[in-house]
């Protein structure tokens, strides 16, 4: 079986080599064994099943050598599928709800955070607990709070925390959107679970001159991780600073789009062509970004053409309203393209025009838009030459 120190050495050296790991946090990297917080059953993505559970389980000790491998991966680990009640056959799952997340980006969201040794810190998701014994490691054990909705999930964190001498982090089981007031206010707040609305608990908790860091997204782009600076009257403001992808924090899921599920009479869509080419709204994040605040609801899959289908398929769905849309394009042929929508809301109509008012802005980059949160709600908002483009994003 692969040796744990070699595997821990040898991602760290790559992380370095790659310019993903600072000299900052490169010592709680090398010290802290992740394999000690992974559990002894994970799940994999067989993509050869005919089936939609297609997580299958991988246990230790069938195959220790390729557990050991995966525990140091520069890979996200799924560790708890459907909610820790496996919904397929032989313990197979449809749906990750826990993972252990890719170190590259635990290295660029612990680089975010700007923290100083002896800090306080709240994290959001325990989930292994790895990440809050790399917060221990670089600020102190007594210094870090870590909160986890899932009491099975916490309990085993906790364990793997004592077994590597850190069982003074304190593990709170709760609701991570409330944030933990006793132990408040905090220099920093970390959230390994997506938002699209940051609570306004987590701002109120940490100290004036204090940072937040969370991944926030909207139901059409999940990729983004956001920064704020807490002020003297205890608003968070700040931007997006980097790429980052996580699951939702569970009071934040969504209806899951699934186009089998979601996409119902497609025989009675309505028809319309567009010159609108799929990518322009489905291939990069500055555009996703932008349609997403302006087209709330709207989930956004795209099918790239293959061997089996020579054309790609833009799917829009919106679960709630049981509204859909569908866009078929062939790579090697131009425009225009046939669109199929059906339901209350016209969702390619409302894409296609968010579309056209973000080029009329000029096609911010996701890095120019600016976030306040305060007890008043939360603000997206874009700094222009005619005065401030502002409006209420949840």
């Amino acid at each position: 079986m692969p040796d744990a120190d070699e595997l821990r050495r040898w991602l760290v050296a790559d992380l370095e080599a790659r310019g993903q790991l600072s000299a900052e946090w490169r010592d709680a990297f090398m010290s802290v064994p992740r394999h000690a917080f992974i559990p002894d059953t994970v799940w994999w993505h067989d993509r050869e099943l005919d089936s939609r559970y297609d997580l299958v389980p991988l246990r230790r000790s069938d195959d220790p050598g390729r557990w050991m491998e995966l525990a140091y991966s520069d890979d996200f680990v799924v560790t708890q599928v459907n909610d820790g009640q496996p919904a397929g056959p032989e313990g197979r799952g449809d749906d990750v709800t826990s993972s252990a997340s890719m170190p590259t980006i635990m290295a660029l969201m612990l680089g975010h955070l700007e923290t100083r040794p002896g800090q306080s810190v709240l994290e959001i998701g325990t989930g292994t607990g790895y990440n809050a014994a790399l917060l221990a490691h670089h600020l102190g054990v007594e210094t870090v709070t870590t909160i986890e909705v899932d009491a099975e999930l916490a309990d085993r964190a906790r364990r793997a925390l004592i077994g590597i001498g850190f069982g003074d982090v304190t593990v709170i089981t709760g609701d991570g959107a409330e944030g933990h007031t006793p132990r408040a206010p905090y220099d920093r707040v970390i959230s390994t679970a997506a938002v699209q609305r940051v609570p306004y608990s987590w701002v109120a908790q940490v100290r004036q001159g204090g940072r937040l860091v969370t991944p926030w997204g909207t139901d059409y782009e999940n990729g983004n991780l956001l920064a704020l600076d807490v002020d003297g009257d205890g608003i968070g403001i700040g931007r997006i600073v980097d790429t980052a992808s996580f699951m939702w924090l569970r009071e934040q899921r969504s209806h899951k789009a699934r186009v089998g599920k979601d996409v119902p009479d497609e025989d009675q869509a309505e028809v319309r062509s567009s010159e609108l080419h799929p990518y322009r709204v489905a291939g990069h994040r500055d555009v996703c970004t932008a349609i997403g605040l302006r087209v709330p609801g709207c989930h956004c899959r795209y099918r790239p053409a293959d061997e089996d289908d020579p054309e790609g398929t833009l799917w829009l769905i919106d679960p709630e309203s049981r509204s859909w849309a569908s866009l078929r394009h062939h790579p090697e042929r131009p425009g225009p393209y046939r669109v199929r929508q059906l339901g209350p809301r016209m969702l390619f109509d409302e894409v296609e025009s968010a579309y056209r008012w973000w080029v009329d802005l000029g096609e911010p980059t996701v890095e120019r838009w600016r976030f306040t949160v305060s007890s008043e709600g939360q603000r997206v908002w874009l700094p222009g030459e005619h005065g401030e483009c502002i409006w209420s994003a949840g």
